[in-house]
């Protein structure tokens, strides 16, 4: 495929994965209320978007069985933070744990290298705390099951923009200077939109 038909597809992609977001007027519809609700919610917060989209940009970068265990550590620990939050257990420091998410994750795109195992724990550990801010704001008429759905849904929908992207930028080379400028910019990006 084409570099100018993998920027097309990566659009078309990116549009639908918000459009549910700007679309998004009636929640509420019987057996699946709460889904739209949890999809929505990871797209709502720019500091999840960032963290998200990372992980698949450093998923890619690890390249073989990195592609997916990554995302999918990401996303197996972030659903037990979300019943933890669900369940109101507490758990200290979630907006900070989730901005400092940001930070590592764009830093170790740009300049580091780990075994699959280090960025499943390192992944699995920030992803505790965006389910944990995910479970303690499922609305009150929301189904936890669909809400669950809903954002690990668009959770891996994120990780694929991620993977997508760092490929579109990689010209072949997963370590490019692009695909770690995006790192970079990723952590000045949670710089901004914390302070």
């Amino acid at each position: 495929m084409k570099n100018s038909s993998i920027k097309k597809v990566f659009l078309v992609f990116l549009a639908s994965i918000f459009a549910p977001a700007i679309s998004y007027a009636h929640t509420g519809f019987g057996a699946f209320s709460g889904f739209g609700d949890g999809f929505v919610h990871p797209l709502g917060g720019f500091d999840h978007v960032l963290a998200m989209v990372a992980v698949g940009i450093w998923a890619f970068q690890s390249g073989g069985r990195g592609v997916w265990a990554m995302p999918a550590s990401f996303v197996a620990v972030m659903f037990v933070g979300g019943l933890l939050g669900f369940a109101g257990v507490k758990l200290p420091f979630v907006e900070q744990g989730i901005f400092v998410s940001i930070l590592v994750f764009g830093a170790l795109i740009a300049a580091a290298r780990f075994p699959l195992v280090v960025g499943m724990v390192v992944t699995g550990a920030f992803a505790l705390f965006h389910g944990h801010s995910h479970g303690t704001e499922i609305p009150a008429a929301a189904s936890g099951l669909y809400y669950g759905l809903g954002f690990v849904l668009a959770t891996t929908a994120l990780h694929i923009a991620g993977i997508a992207m760092a490929s579109a930028l990689s010209l072949g080379r997963p370590n490019s200077v692009l695909v770690r400028f995006a790192g970079a910019a990723i952590s000045l990006a949670g710089i901004i939109v914390y302070f």
